[in-house]
């Protein structure tokens, strides 16, 4: 099989991925081109990007492969309201004319999709993977292990919300599994809705919002809504949620249980409670990762250890993990959640399906996640001119120069180069970049430019070489999915006085010697760059490094709160009007926020919702 194209959609973050002889070409998700985030509309424009990334027609491909399996959705969610009649009746009733309507005949919606990019295209080509399948394959045959065990954890598949895998060579197997309704995704998503932030959205904010609680009601949790077993398998009390058949995800037990309702984003600020919640949940989760953790090791004697499923982004557990040395190497899938399941459906059916060989790759084969699209010199220029921006076109080595000796002067810039990542995290491809050294970066940033909370902590990108200087890591961590503490070496203690802030205050004490990366419990969510996956990248801060003494900047995501991450030189320029960015560079060409037009500038703070 020369071409498989893997899609995953119709839940959230819809994408779409081509191998081509098995090798990993190209990725994308949906909400880049549509700009609505986390967009589940069937992927369109990502199935065109890879195809023409590719230089193919669809007719050219030789099966397209959806990441899960409908029907067994179906049924799981039937025989959920049969069990729980006649609870749930209401939320039943709204979802089945959706359900007869589209998605229970969904190879021939898919099929209808599809002709709409080639209208000759046969039926007999789509294929069908398994929800948890896909996100285990995605973790496992990019790897670089010739075999490991494969943890998934999300909210729900079809029935599996956790399941082990063994991978070997090119077979895969799931081993067991833990099915709905006991998630650990659900069960995170149920705090993450009682403090006020959007499911399948807002739970990287309960993660960031956890260092400034203490994990007061781990107890709580434990004893009223988790079974923990000891190999760290669990079951969830439903007396307290309503996620199986209602539409919110907590009920009135729940908020019997923590004494308050859930919080009202528009109405209500979060207090010390929301802190205390998010910083239990937080712990009850990393206790169970490494509890499943220290009991595979020890049943299967297997040294490596990849994951993938929502959970896997918990670069917060990550760390934890890896900390605990239970296994000799970890990897983690960079585009773990549902959009990641694209790519694994297309080597479920690669490797598994077709028994084909694999040569594994000692660093991995997702190519930094760097497999989004790109654009030539020529077409950025074009775009730029068309919308009437001002611009300089700079040879690298002065582009480089002129950006390390802005952001050495605290200027925000937008940084678009290369090929967009693929996976929720920008890597130097659509960054943000600023000098963690200042005191004042993180609240500017995250109030003047990215419109959002302030508790909310920035990433460190760091050269791989002078990582642990400055970070208690000794791993590379290439893909922002592993949390470390800043080296004692770097920190500045707090004062008494300052420790008994209430947590936000916090942000304002200045931490360490790299306070805008350093969360108020000196903890980093770490990037190392490395000079063979993206040079330009390592080259600027490798020259931020020699003007300041400091081989790290500030790496966040290029959009605003509630917006995807840019795709287009127009999105980036947009977004540059319509923040206080102060630079943008784009390929080689060079813009400064004085020179543009001020008929140019966007109102970009109410755009785009809340997320």
């Amino acid at each position: 099989m020369k071409y498989i194209l893997g899609i995953s959609c119709f839940y959230h973050d819809s994408a779409a991925s081509i191998l081509k002889n098995g090798k990993i070409v190209a990725c994308a998700q949906e909400e880049r081109f549509t700009r609505v985030k986390h967009d589940s509309s069937f992927p369109f424009n990502s199935i065109r990007f890879c195809l023409n990334y590719s230089k193919i027609s669809l007719i050219d491909i030789d099966a397209v492969v959806f990441y899960e399996k409908p029907l067994v959705k179906f049924e799981r969610l039937l025989e959920t309201y049969i069990s729980f009649f006649p609870k749930g009746l209401k939320s039943f009733i709204i979802s089945l004319p959706i359900w007869i309507k589209e998605k229970l005949f969904q190879k021939k919606l898919i099929h209808d999709k599809l002709k709409k990019i080639d209208e000759n295209f046969p039926l007999k080509k789509i294929k069908f993977s398994e929800h948890h399948l896909s996100h285990a394959a995605s973790a496992f045959f990019p790897s670089p292990f010739e075999e490991a065990i494969i943890l998934t954890a999300d909210g729900v598949g079809e029935w599996a919300t956790t399941t082990i895998a063994l991978g070997k060579k090119n077979k895969l197997q799931i081993l067991r599994e833990i099915n709905f309704p006991h998630s650990l995704g659900l069960l995170y998503s149920a705090f993450t809705y009682y403090c006020g932030f959007k499911v399948n959205s807002g739970e990287y904010k309960l993660m960031g919002l956890a260092p400034y609680g203490s994990p007061i009601y781990v107890d709580k949790i434990k004893k009223y809504l988790i079974d923990i077993k000891k190999d760290g398998s669990f079951n969830l009390e439903q007396k307290y949620f309503n996620y199986a058949t209602g539409l919110t995800m907590t009920n009135n037990n729940f908020h019997k249980l923590f004494g308050s309702q859930p919080r009202d984003p528009n109405t209500e600020k979060l207090t010390q409670f929301h802190m205390d919640i998010a910083a239990s949940i937080q712990k009850v989760t990393e206790d169970i990762i490494i509890k499943i953790a220290k009991s595979l090791k020890e049943e299967f004697k297997i040294d490596n250890l990849c994951l993938a499923g929502g959970v896997a982004l918990n670069c917060v557990a990550n760390g934890k993990l890896i900390k605990q040395n239970i296994f000799d190497n970890i990897w983690i899938q960079p585009a773990a959640g549902d959009a990641g399941g694209s790519l694994g459906a297309a080597l479920t059916f690669f490797y598994d399906k077709n028994l084909n060989q694999r040569k594994v790759n000692i660093s991995d084969d997702m190519s930094g996640s760097y497999l989004g699209p790109e654009y030539a010199q020529k077409e950025i220029e074009f775009e730029l001119e068309k919308i009437g921006a001002k611009f300089k076109i700079l040879d690298e080595e002065e582009l480089i120069i002129k950006s390390a000796k802005d952001l050495s002067q605290n200027k925000a810039i937008g940084w678009f180069q290369g090929k967009m990542e693929f996976g929720p995290r920008a890597l130097g491809g659509r960054s943000i970049l600023a000098n963690p050294k200042s005191p004042d970066m993180q609240k500017n940033l995250n109030l003047k430019v990215k419109y959002r909370e302030s508790f909310r902590p920035f990433a460190p990108s760091v050269l791989k070489e002078n990582a642990s200087d400055w970070f208690d890591i000794n791993i590379p961590s290439p893909y922002m999915l592993l949390v470390a503490n800043v080296r004692n070496s770097k920190i500045i203690e707090m004062t008494q006085d300052e420790e008994k802030l209430f947590g936000i205050d916090k942000l304002n004490v200045k931490r360490s010697e790299i306070p805008a990366v350093t969360h108020v419990d000196y903890s980093a969510r770490i990037q190392t760059v490395d000079i063979k996956t993206n040079p330009k990248y390592y080259n600027l801060i490798q020259k931020f490094y020699e003007i300041t003494n400091c081989p790290i900047l500030v790496n966040t995501s290029f959009n605003v709160r509630g917006e995807p991450i840019v795709n287009t030189p127009t999105d980036a320029f947009k977004c540059f009007m319509g923040t206080e960015l102060d630079k943008l560079v784009i390929g080689n060409c060079y813009l400064d926020k004085n020179e543009q037009s001020k008929d140019l500038k966007k109102n970009y703070k109410n755009k785009f919702e809340l997320d």
